[in-house]
This record gives structure tokens, C-alpha cells and sequence, in this order.
């Protein structure tokens, strides 16, 4: 039984898979969208969406747990400056975006693209 299980190992141990996931994140926050398979990309949406809710804060602890779950200077500062604004009059989370593209050729693994939303004024609710 999964009690209490609310997440994916992806075939790592618990600090290999969190330094991982920041340096996806680092990744999609300085390129805007990245290429993974179907299972990462679910999973960096909970950490991904997770550090932009907190840079919409911008106070220094948030500053700090940001860095903590993402030790990439200039990602965090990416985020801060320009990501976390845009989203600032919105709700919490719907940040991203995966789009499936169909299976990999060598392994046939599901892959799919993550990218960051672009939001209007005018979807507001």
C-alpha cells in the first residue's frame, strides 16, 4: 500500500533526486522550457511551481529557501527579477505548461516539453 507517498523516487535517492530537480529547475528558468521525459517533467512542476510562488514573495527568507532548493545564482536571480513578477497578480500556481511529444526513439520513453506560461492581464479571474 502507498500510503502517504506523494511523490516519484525516478530511480534516485532522496538528495540526488532534489539536486537534480534544482538543476532542472535552474535550467527552465534560464531557457524558459526544457525537453525530459513525461515523469521528470511532473515531478519539476511541483518543485518549479513551488520556487516561483515563493520569488512572488521576495522577502529575504523566501530568498533563502529559494537558494536552498536551487543553489544556481543566476537562475534565482532570473527568477526574482524577471520570472516572479509576471506572475504577481495571479493566483497560486498554473505556472507551467507540458506538452507530450511521443516516445523516444532509443528506450521509448515518454518525452514531453516543459515550458514556462505566458500569462495576460486579461486571463485574470
Amino acid at each position: 500500500m502507498r500510503h502517504h507517498v506523494d511523490h516519484r523516487t525516478l530511480g534516485r535517492y532522496g538528495s540526488h533526486r532534489g539536486l537534480m530537480l534544482g538543476n532542472m529547475a535552474a535550467s527552465l528558468f534560464l531557457n524558459g522550457s526544457i525537453t525530459t521525459t513525461v515523469t521528470r517533467a511532473k515531478e519539476l512542476r511541483r518543485v518549479a511551481e513551488k520556487l516561483i510562488t515563493r520569488a512572488r514573495g521576495g522577502s529575504v527568507h523566501d530568498i533563502r529557501v529559494v537558494f536552498s532548493k536551487m543553489p544556481h545564482k543566476q537562475a534565482a536571480t532570473k527568477l526574482f527579477q524577471d520570472i516572479a513578477p509576471k506572475y504577481k497578480d495571479f493566483d497560486k500556481g498554473g505556472y507551467t505548461r507540458i506538452v507530450k511529444l511521443g516516445a523516444r526513439k532509443g528506450d521509448g520513453s515518454p518525452m514531453a516539453v516543459i515550458e514556462l506560461v505566458e500569462r495576460k492581464a486579461d486571463e485574470q479571474k
